[in-house]
């Protein structure tokens, strides 16, 4: 038996439920499959849960325009819910002089973005965390973080107040084009959707190859975490100048203050979360980058947190890309809103895709 359901969402990780929910609040009727046997275990469970300002992306790109978009979305849904966050702030340092040029090249990104930034030079960063050593600095009041656990229940609370639902252990085994919309199937059902919305992360490109061509990735940008014990020496994140891939071994802090270091980018030809077995070089080899801007540090003090896997959809070496948000009049199947690449700042952009994608719903 073939049930009709008006959407499906196919990932309940924070993107996934943010779309769902915007849907659901349009009166529609709608259904998210999820292949585990809770919310957000991938990506969404595995990451800096840092609410971003917008400072890095290319003018125009929808990682710019969501992020910012999203941001002051995602802090007045907070505050309103009482999701737990806070705007502590983000400073972005220059540990060398040769790196003065990067800043300001940030520096004029995040302007064009419309992300207010202030310079500050190296007396003035130790003023303000005096652990963390500098030539010169950029100060972020707008970057924040986030209980991402606690937002991504509050987004399923409110998909469910709207009628909607999220089906558990579904895991999607095929989906085809048919009758004006999308045959979904899994190993316990089959559905028949007016719209399929792609959101499985970093399986969304093996889903969408059923329907339209898209290039699989080759490899996986793994990120490891390392946490800090005892009390956190900052105040705010502290980040370096960005590397190839991400944004540097930064400093991060929970809402109780603990302080943590990474991700790091290691590319792997296969998906895998373990820390790599020689774990004491991996440590070393953040500890040397980390001392570049907090030379006080000691090793010891360093231990393994967690890993998680960016869900970017270009290889080592290749430029960064941008966020992938195609309806039918990109890829010409019909009911198919498919999303790709939602890596950092796909947190912050949440509730800004999800009003997107609802949008492509009425087109």
């Amino acid at each position: 038996m073939v049930n009709a359901v008006e959407c499906v969402v196919v990932g309940s990780g924070v993107v996934g439920l943010a779309c769902a929910r915007a849907l659901a609040r349009q009166g529609r009727e709608v259904v998210v499959l999820e292949r585990h046997t809770a919310i957000g275990t991938e990506t969404s469970a595995r990451n800096s849960e840092v609410i971003h300002a917008g400072i890095y992306y290319p003018a125009g790109s929808l990682k710019a325009r969501l992020c910012v978009a999203g941001k002051q979305k995602l802090y007045d849904y907070c505050a309103s819910r009482q999701v737990p966050h806070r705007a502590c702030g983000k400073l972005i340092v220059a540990s060398a002089d040769a790196q003065i040029g990067e800043l300001q090249r940030i520096a004029d990104q995040a302007a064009v973005n419309g992300v207010a930034l202030r310079w500050l030079g190296g007396d003035e960063v130790t003023a303000m965390e005096p652990a963390v050593k500098a030539v010169a600095g950029l100060h972020s009041p707008t970057t924040g973080i986030v209980d991402s656990h606690a937002f991504m229940v509050s987004l399923q609370g409110e998909l469910e107040q709207a009628g909607g639902a999220v089906a558990f252990a579904a895991d999607v085994q095929q989906i085809r084009s048919v009758d004006g919309g999308i045959r979904v199937q899994t190993a316990d059902a089959e559905l028949h959707s007016r719209w399929l919305v792609n959101c499985a992360g970093l399986h969304a490109p093996s889903l969408a190859s059923q329907l339209i061509d898209v290039a699989q990735p080759s490899q996986f940008a793994v990120g490891h975490y390392y946490a800090y014990s005892g009390a956190a020496p900052f105040n705010q994140l502290v980040y370096p100048v960005p590397e190839p891939g991400g944004l540097g071994i930064h400093v991060t802090l929970d809402l109780a203050g603990q302080a943590r270091f990474g991700p790091d980018v290691v590319w792997r030809d296969t998906l895998s979360y373990d820390f790599p077995t020689d774990e004491a070089a991996l440590r070393s080899k953040f500890a040397a980058a980390i001392r570049e801007y907090f030379p006080a540090l000691e090793e010891s003090r360093l231990y393994p947190s967690y890993t998680g896997i960016r869900p970017k959809i270009v290889a080592e070496g290749q430029a960064a890309g941008d966020f992938v948000l195609h309806g039918p009049s990109d890829h010409g199947v019909a009911g198919f809103i498919n999303l790709m690449g939602i890596e950092s700042p796909g947190l912050t952009s949440a509730l800004a895709i999800g009003e997107r994608v609802a949008g492509m719903a009425d087109a």
